[in-house]
């Protein structure tokens, strides 16, 4: 009987200790949640993972290296889909799915209906906020999945202020999904921030306060130095090498960069290509994070921000060129600034970031040519040229192709069918003659596609950013070192590493200290705040949670 007594009340104790945990993990649980006032999504525009970890002695320790020794680092963070640009990216990023599902599958692409490319974000229904002409004929209507931030908008009834802002509209409009309370975008004509008639009837006072004060004629008004000695830029390769253009109409392409031979007409437009870009977006983000309280109130804010000036110096000089090296250095300086202005603003620990990229970007053709490596372009207009005439040829009839965009071919259905021809025997013979081509290594035809079943896993890239009712019917991935023909000095787009690896860095309320090195994907970016937040993930999330 005393054994039974004994054994009885060792059974209690152990009973009340698990109640007890369980208690206390909820309360933590919860007081962690309440304490999470603001996420802060960033996404820096062609950021390689590799910039994290090349550039690292020149950083200080405020901005890239606190969020790579304080917060999660994950350092093999990769894109399970092509093609990797911009639209999909910041689509993939913040709907935790492919394009597959989400339906964005460029930054434009053929539309059969129309005969013609649409952009991503174009809405010719909507008007123009903010200045005159087409920059804010916009909306998020051509993404077909919700967001993280239009969950976040459904958990809290819709008190959740959600505001995305970017110097590009596609960066600013798709991360803000359906629901955003703002989005605003950088007008190339004006150097204004503007947004469209699907958020508001009129800019706030304190967005057209923060355009008067004309910060874009400020910044080119001077010029652009480096931030550190020149010696010290010794991962970059010489400056002023001859694959890299006169951006600016200097008549030279090394530093430091005068803006004064720039034409009036071509001075806004010009800005992007400087680290300045970067620091008109943080002091908007300073300007909408303390104007509209974001992370002061009863629930959960999200800011949504995207640096862009990085791609545009990334294509115009490529990723061993000093510029980027410089731009890079003055970025860790902004996000060691935001960083500090959160902590003043919204307090330590009430706030949750997450900085990632949108694609990665390859090197400079000129640049792998005077290194002796694998290196070409495929120019798509001849390409296609070729491949209707031996189509015309092959099959005796005119006009098989209807049209083309990116790495895809849209064939011409009504064609097909009025002189009786096989669909599948047209898209093997594309794929046959495009698979002969130097510089091309996959080709997939529609018919093929159709049959199988996206993955989680970066199995097939191409399966992952097919979409059924918007890609094409024959589509190549382009040899490692190939790109097309674009004019940039640099690019992306590929399956390659170099255009997949990319940061993906969490930092603030809860969320440890420690680096790791297993394979994940930038489709797991959405489910892991959600997770961390409490709420339901996106609708058609592909990805999966990655902290506790």
């Amino acid at each position: 009987m005393v054994k039974l007594f004994l054994k009885k009340r060792e059974f209690l104790m152990l009973k009340r200790f698990i109640i007890s945990g369980f208690i206390l993990f909820t309360v933590l649980s919860t007081e962690l949640f309440s304490q999470t006032k603001l996420v802060v999504g960033i996404v820096v525009d062609q950021m390689r993972y590799d910039y994290l970890t090349r550039f690292e002695k020149v950083y200080g320790e405020g901005g890239f290296k606190r969020l790579m020794n304080e917060g999660t680092d994950f350092t093999y963070a990769h894109f399970n889909y092509m093609p990797t640009v911009t639209a999909v990216g910041h689509s993939s990023v913040y709907t935790g799915t492919i394009p597959y599902y989400h339906g964005i599958i460029g930054n434009e692409w053929f539309d059969r209906k129309l005969n013609r490319d649409v952009y991503c974000t174009e809405d010719t229904t909507e008007s123009t906020i903010g200045a005159e002409g087409n920059e804010g004929k916009m909306s998020p209507r051509h993404l077909l999945s919700n967001t993280i931030t239009d969950q976040l908008k459904l958990f809290s009834s819709g008190h959740s202020k959600v505001i995305s802002i970017c110097i590009k509209d596609r960066g600013a409009i798709l991360p803000g999904g359906h629901s955003a309370d703002a989005a605003y975008w950088y007008s190339y004509n004006t150097g204004k921030f503007i947004s469209s008639s699907y958020y508001c009837k009129a800019l706030p006072s304190w967005v057209d306060k923060f355009n008067n004060r004309k910060l874009p004629d400020q910044y080119m008004a001077g010029d652009w130095s480096l931030s550190l000695p020149a010696d010290k830029y010794d991962m970059s390769s010489a400056d002023g090498v001859s694959w890299e253009p006169d951006m600016f109409n200097e008549g030279k392409n090394t530093f430091p960069h005068s803006f004064k031979n720039i034409k009036p007409e071509y001075k806004y437009s010009n800005l992007v290509y400087t680290p300045y870009g970067n620091q008109l977006l943080l002091e908007l983000a300073k300007e909408t994070i303390v104007n509209e309280n974001m992370g002061k109130g009863k629930y959960i804010d999200f800011l949504a921000m995207s640096f862009s000036s990085t791609d545009y110096v990334g294509h115009a000089y490529g990723p061993s060129s000093v510029e980027l090296e410089d731009t890079y250095i003055k970025l860790d300086k902004q996000i060691a600034e935001l960083l500090s202005f959160l902590d003043q603003k919204v307090g330590k620990g009430k706030y949750i970031l997450f900085l990632t990229a949108d694609h990665g970007g390859s090197e400079a053709h000129g640049y792998l040519k005077s290194i002796k490596q694998p290196s070409g372009e495929v120019d798509r207009a001849a390409v296609m040229d070729s491949l209707s005439k031996l189509l015309t040829a092959n099959f005796k009839t005119d006009g098989l192709i209807k049209g083309y965009s990116d790495n895809q071919v849209f064939l011409n259905y009504d064609v097909i069918k009025n002189n009786n021809l096989n669909r599948a025997q047209v898209e093997n013979y594309s794929a046959d003659f495009l698979g002969g081509i130097q510089g091309i290594k996959n080709v997939y035809t529609r018919t093929e596609l159709l049959k199988q079943q996206p993955d989680r896993l970066k199995k097939s890239f191409v399966l992952n950013g097919f979409n059924n009712k918007r890609s094409g019917d024959v589509i190549y991935e382009f040899a490692s070192g190939y790109h097309e023909v674009t004019g940039n000095t640099a690019t992306h787009n590929t399956s390659h590493s170099y255009d997949t690896h990319v940061p993906m860095l969490f930092y603030g309320n809860g969320i440890p200290a420690k680096k790791v090195k297993d394979l994940v994907f930038i489709t797991d970016i959405a489910p892991t705040v959600a997770n961390l937040i409490g709420i339901t993930e996106p609708r058609d999330c592909f990805g999966i949670p990655l902290l506790p």
